[in-house]
Order: C-alpha cells, then sequence, then structure tokens
C-alpha cells in the first residue's frame, strides 16, 4: 500500500489496487472503518478507471459493460417514447426535444444537457422520487435532478463548491463552460473529488451508478426508483430481489414489450 501511494506508474497502480481489492472490500463493509476509504486508497482521487476496475472485479465485464452497450441502441428511444406520455410541462417538452436533437441543432447550449444526460434525466421523471414521510416533504423529479448532476461553470473554484457542499449521497459534478459543453466529469463525494475517465455524460453517470458497490453506498433517498432500475433493468444486479416500486415494475414491462425489445438475460 505505501508502494501503491507514491508510485507515479499507471499501470503499477492499477496492478497495486487489484491486488489490494479484497482488502478495500473489507473496509468499504466495515461500518466502522468505511469513512477512511479515500484517505486509505487516495489513488481514487488522482487516477481515472479505479471505480471501473473494482466494479468489474466485484461483477464481471458482462455486467460491467452493460449501460454503454444497451442504452443508446434500446433504453434511450423506449424512455424518449414513455416520457411522451406523460403529462407534458415546458421542462419535459425541453427534455424530449433535446434528448431527439441531433448535436448542434439550434438548442439553448447554456441551459441544455446533451442528448445522453436529457435522456437519462427522463428516465428520473419516469420514476420520480418515493412520496416523503412526515419528516420529510415530497421530492418533485425537477428538485431530484440536482442530486444526480450538478453543473459547475470552469471558471469556477472547485474547492469552493466542496467546502459548500451538504452532506448527502455522491452525485456528479459536470464541469465545463456551458451544459452542452462539458470538459470533465468528477464523483463528488465527502467532500471529495473522484475524477471520472468519462468525457461523456453517460459514461460518467455509469461510473457514479458503480460507486455506489465500490463504496458501499446507499442510494439517495430521491433517486431510488431510479437507481434501481438502472440496477435490476440495465446491469442485472439482484433481480428480483430488489424492493422495487409498483410504476417501476409497470415501467420495466412496458419498455421489454417495445418491439426489438432485450430480454432480462441479454
Amino acid at each position: 500500500m505505501s508502494l501503491l501511494n507514491h508510485t507515479t506508474d499507471n499501470s503499477l497502480i492499477f496492478q497495486k489496487m487489484r491486488e489490494t481489492f479484497l482488502h478495500r472490500q473489507k473496509l468499504v463493509n466495515d461500518p466502522g472503518r468505511s469513512v477512511d476509504i479515500l484517505s486509505s486508497f487516495p489513488r481514487f482521487l488522482d487516477t481515472k478507471g479505479l471505480v471501473d476496475q473494482d466494479f468489474t472485479l466485484l461483477f464481471d465485464d458482462d455486467t460491467s459493460s452493460r449501460l454503454l452497450q444497451k442504452w443508446d441502441l434500446f433504453f434511450k428511444p423506449n424512455v424518449i417514447k414513455e416520457a411522451k406520455q406523460l403529462t407534458s410541462t415546458p421542462e419535459l417538452r425541453h427534455l424530449v426535444q433535446s434528448a431527439e436533437s441531433p448535436q448542434g441543432d439550434d438548442l439553448d447550449e447554456e441551459t441544455t444537457y446533451d442528448q445522453e444526460m436529457a435522456s437519462l434525466l427522463l428516465l428520473l421523471h419516469l420514476l420520480p422520487p418515493p412520496p416523503g414521510g412526515l419528516k420529510s416533504p415530497k421530492i418533485s423529479a425537477s428538485d431530484a435532478v440536482e442530486r444526480l448532476v450538478v453543473f459547475h461553470k470552469s471558471c469556477c473554484s472547485l474547492e469552493e463548491h466542496l467546502r459548500n457542499q451538504q452532506g448527502r449521497q455522491p452525485y456528479l459534478l459536470a464541469v465545463g463552460s456551458q451544459k452542452s459543453k462539458i470538459d470533465s466529469f468528477y464523483i463528488t463525494m465527502d467532500k471529495h473529488l473522484i475524477p471520472c475517465k468519462a468525457i461523456r455524460f453517460l459514461g460518467a453517470c455509469d461510473e457514479l451508478f458503480k460507486a455506489h458497490f465500490v463504496f458501499n453506498l446507499s442510494y439517495d433517498v430521491a433517486l431510488v426508483n431510479f437507481y434501481t432500475f438502472l440496477q435490476t433493468t440495465v446491469y442485472n444486479i439482484d433481480v428480483g430481489k430488489m424492493k422495487e416500486s409498483p410504476r417501476l415494475r409497470e415501467l420495466r414491462a412496458r419498455l421489454l414489450n417495445h418491439p426489438g425489445a432485450l430480454t432480462p438475460c441479454e
């Protein structure tokens, strides 16, 4: 671990992270020590791709690649179709237009995420946050967006953003000149930034989802339906074991009944 924390050889970092994987899993599954994971393994903070490697070691290459392989070809067009059936709002119409518009189309680039992110946000509208309890007011899908992704102007200080971060579950920090032109992505966790290797929104969301398993983190309560859908329906993890809302099960049934649908084991 001493070599791991001091070497500058990228291939050696990946090798030593593989060799210390089981030890790291013991740490993240120990409630008393899980908070120390980023101080014990600081290479997560300066080496891209380590979250993806740990997730693949937890599962396998096939599971790890499912979102990137299936989203554009199958899930995205069918999520857009389903979203058009929702009660129309200006925000929803804007997201549908963004999800369907080729890059470079005449949309407001300052306020519009690209096709990939717009389609993921449509999924969030299809699977909004569950009703709040007595002590927690209900959160709308619109409010839940910033629990998934926060846009950060590239000219502004990342340190200041971290100082102002409230204690909450991990989310994506998308850094760029405008929402349609993101230069880099980070997973924000415990006032730390884990750099994503992805240069596209879909890949960054893939890494964000995987971070929950790599660091043994629960889903944000406002995003539990969204993440559970990805877990069971896209990645096929713990199918039949996870508690799923009726709305989630209904959406999966409709998506899998679309022409050209994938079977759950594909």
